[in-house]
């Protein structure tokens, strides 16, 4: 995993805050400073929560979980929805639809019904119809694809919400509340970094500071998944090697094709 500095997190623009008067009480302890009217962030903390919230990412992925990237609001959509990608984890940008968490039974069954049309347009078993019902199948796919699409590969709850923005989630911070779903997050000068698991201080609005962040959960994300390959294939060899070898505790082998013919032949002449 790439090495955090104070000097790359002060160069994403991670410690810039927002308005004095817009602070949480809750995050006085995470301003270093204020300046012109505006707060900045202590990197130090920030660097001391970035790497305790990246550690249970990697635990997560390591355990082959589930991490659903969230950020709705236009400056994080495209970044998010890159790096969940990149990182082969479902993501939401469009909306969060209420009850993702709390009522998955029917988020499932939208998900199953997006995959089963996908699959009826991809096979062609959509040309039985007319160009009219076509329309509106095709216009609720759509639909589907927009709520539900970049949760395509969650079949069950996730382990994990990593989200941009606490104030603009706060349903997705609450819903996951309910379920026990751990939350890990950026915390900007003005939201409460107790409403989430894992709080890390920085600046949720700067494109550079969520793109900053949001590849190191990436990695983390690969590094778990690669310490759970390893572990795998050190268990498969183990297991290789404790099995028994051929031909041990076999019975001795028996005499060749030939050895046979010699022995008939010689009890046929006595």
């Amino acid at each position: 995993m790439s090495e955090i500095t104070i000097e790359a997190l002060m160069e994403a623009g991670v410690a810039f805050g927002h308005n004095k008067t817009k602070k949480h009480p809750k995050m006085s302890d995470y301003v270093e400073k204020t300046q012109n009217d505006l707060n900045f962030i202590n990197l130090e903390r920030t660097k001391e929560k970035l790497e305790k919230a990246l550690k249970v990412v990697e635990e997560i992925a390591e355990k082959g979980g589930n991490i659903v990237f969230v950020a709705t609001k236009p400056t994080a959509q495209a970044i998010v929805e890159k790096y969940a990608k990149e990182a082969d984890m479902p993501y939401i940008i469009n909306k969060w639809v209420a009850g993702t968490l709390t009522n998955f039974e029917t988020i499932y069954m939208l998900i199953k019904k997006m995959l089963t049309m996908e699959a009826e347009q991809l096979n062609g078993e959509w040309n039985k119809y007319t160009k009219k019902e076509m329309v509106t199948l095709e216009k609720e796919l759509q639909r589907l694809n927009k709520m539900v699409g970049g949760l395509r590969s969650l079949d069950k709850i996730p382990n994990a919400l990593y989200i941009v923005d606490l104030i603009k989630e706060k349903t997705a911070v609450k819903e996951a509340k309910k379920r026990g779903v751990t939350t890990i997050g950026l915390a900007d000068t003005n939201t409460n970094p107790e409403s989430i698991t894992y709080h890390i201080p920085a600046n949720d609005d700067g494109i550079k500071s969520i793109d900053f962040i949001t590849k190191l959960m990436v990695e983390a994300i690969k590094n778990g998944r690669a310490i759970r390959l390893a572990h795998r294939a050190t268990a498969e060899g183990q297991a290789q090697d404790s099995a028994p070898r051929q031909g041990s505790g076999q019975a001795p082998r028996q005499g060749s094709g030939q050895e046979k013919k010699d022995e008939t032949k010689t009890e046929s002449t006595k």
